[in-house]
């Protein structure tokens, strides 16, 4: 349950980080709510993962899945270039990612 709960919060912290951005300095009311209701539940998420998961991998793959998932929405959305490189980097982030899974 923990892992699952990992992961959802990691999709959360793409959520937060996104309507962040698109909240202009925190003025635009919708992105500004949706950035605090999934920054809330993001860190609860990752704090009940970390009751039975080692910190340093549940930071670790929180920020990862988190990372990925921003630049693909952003990449998706046209608001950030792709390049093969780029997807090669993120690739090795999700490998790392599935092997702190496998090795824990």
């Amino acid at each position: 349950m923990a892992w699952f709960v990992l992961v959802l919060s990691g999709v959360l912290e793409a959520v937060w980080a996104t309507a962040l951005g698109r909240s202009e300095g925190l003025t635009r009311p919708v992105p500004t709510a949706t950035f605090a209701v999934a920054l809330l539940m993001s860190m609860a998420g990752l704090g009940y993962a970390m009751r039975t998961l080692p910190v340093g991998t549940s930071y670790a793959v929180w920020v990862g899945i988190g990372a990925v998932l921003t630049i693909v929405v952003a990449v998706v959305t046209g608001d950030e270039p792709f390049s093969l490189v780029k997807g090669l980097l993120l690739a090795g982030l999700v490998g790392c990612i599935v092997g702190l899974k496998l090795v824990h």
